[in-house]
C-alpha cells in the first residue's frame, strides 16, 4: 500500500516547507458578476474559429495554445461526436492562421479529455482527464494522466493525478524546481478551488503531492469555482496564471469566462484575478447543449509584443477559437 503523505511528510520528503492548506490571504472573493462588471469588453474584437478538416461528424474543442515540436506547429484538441462524451486527445498541425490538420493520435489517448500541454527541459508534457475510470463502489470518476517525451510517438505515460480531480497544471521554474497547480474539490475544495506548491522537479511529483497542495483563499465564492489552464514564466519572476472562473445561473444552466492572476512564487501570494473575455467575443457558433452555451474554457494565450496576445480556447462544448485581446500580464512585466 501506497504511503499516505501529511503535509509533514511531503515537507520531510521534498525538504519543502511544512506545507499549509491554505495560502497566505491576498484578495478577497468577489462573485463573476462583480468581475463581469468590471471587465472592459470591446466593442468589437478579431476573431476567428478554427477548422480541422474531416473529422467523421466529430468536433474539436478544449484545445492548447500553438507549440513548437517534432519541427512542426501543434495544437492538442479534445474530439468527440456531438452527443456524446467519449473523447480522445489528437494532435494538430498548422496549415494556416484558421486551418489545422489531424497530425498524431495513439491508443493511450482514447478517452482522454481537454488536453494540456507544458516542457520539462526539451520534453514536451501532455495532459488530459481520463473519463470514465470506475470506481470501487460501480460508480465513476475521473482523473488526469500525464505523458513525457522527446517526439509525439516517445509520448510515455509518468504521473496518474488525485481520483476526482481536474485543472492540474505543472511550470518548470528556471532553477528547475515544479509549480505545481491542483484543483481539489469536495471537502477541501468545494466546487472548485486552487491550490499552488513547489516541487524540487518532476521526480519528486506524485499524487498525494498534488492532493496536499494549499489553497488560495479569497479567488472564488463558495458557490461559484475556476481552476488554473495555462502557466507562464514572467519576466519580473513571477508566474502568470491562465484560468476559468465559473458559475451556475437560477435555471441550473453553466457560464464560464477564461481568467487571469499572478503568483508570486516567493511569497506565495496571488494577484486579484480578473476576466479576461467573455463568450460573446468569440464567433456565434454550435453548442453541445443549451445550458453550456456560455461556456469559454480557456486552452492557452500566445503573448505578442507591443502588449497583445491571442487566447486559443474552446467555445461552447462543440468548436475551438481564438480572439486577440490585450495581455493580461503585460501590465507585470513593464
Amino acid at each position: 500500500m501506497a504511503e499516505s503523505l501529511t503535509g509533514e511528510s511531503i515537507a520531510k520528503k521534498t525538504g519543502l516547507p511544512t506545507v499549509r492548506r491554505e495560502l497566505p490571504q491576498g484578495t478577497q472573493a468577489r462573485s463573476c458578476a462583480e468581475l463581469l462588471a468590471e471587465f472592459k469588453s470591446p466593442a468589437k474584437a478579431d476573431s476567428w474559429m478554427l477548422e480541422f478538416g474531416s473529422m467523421g461528424g466529430r468536433d474539436v474543442y478544449n484545445i492548447t495554445a500553438p507549440f513548437n515540436f517534432d519541427g512542426k506547429t501543434l495544437l492538442a484538441g479534445r474530439v468527440e461526436k456531438r452527443e456524446a462524451e467519449l473523447s480522445e486527445i489528437i494532435f494538430f498541425e498548422k496549415i494556416s492562421t484558421s486551418r489545422w490538420s489531424p497530425c498524431f493520435r495513439q491508443g493511450e489517448f482514447h478517452g482522454l479529455q481537454d488536453p494540456c500541454v507544458t516542457w520539462a527541459g526539451n520534453e514536451l508534457v501532455l495532459g488530459g482527464v481520463r473519463y470514465p475510470v470506475p470506481t470501487a463502489d460501480g460508480g465513476q470518476t475521473y482523473l488526469m494522466e500525464f505523458y513525457k517525451g522527446k517526439t509525439l510517438h516517445h509520448l510515455r505515460h509518468f504521473l496518474t493525478g488525485p481520483a476526482g480531480m481536474k485543472d492540474i497544471r505543472f511550470k518548470q521554474l528556471q532553477d528547475g524546481r515544479v509549480a505545481v497547480f491542483s484543483r481539489p474539490q469536495g471537502a477541501m475544495g468545494g466546487r472548485g478551488q486552487i491550490g499552488f506548491t513547489i516541487a524540487p522537479s518532476w521526480e519528486n511529483i506524485t499524487s498525494e503531492m498534488i492532493q496536499n497542495a494549499p489553497l488560495f483563499q479569497g479567488q472564488f465564492l463558495t458557490e461559484e469555482w475556476g481552476g488554473a489552464n495555462e502557466v507562464h514564466q514572467l519576466a519580473n519572476g513571477h508566474l502568470g496564471l491562465l484560468g476559468h472562473i465559473a458559475r451556475f445561473d437560477q435555471r441550473g444552466d453553466r457560464h464560464y469566462y477564461p481568467m487571469a492572476f499572478t503568483v508570486n512564487p516567493i511569497t506565495r501570494e496571488s494577484s486579484e484575478i480578473k476576466i479576461i473575455a467573455q463568450r460573446s467575443l468569440f464567433p456565434a457558433g454550435p453548442s453541445k447543449r443549451p445550458d453550456i452555451a456560455d461556456v469559454v474554457f480557456s486552452g492557452g494565450l500566445v503573448r505578442q509584443d507591443g502588449g497583445t496576445a491571442e487566447l486559443y480556447a474552446g467555445v461552447s462544448d462543440a468548436a475551438a477559437a481564438v480572439v486577440k485581446l490585450p495581455d493580461p500580464f503585460f501590465e507585470f512585466e513593464n
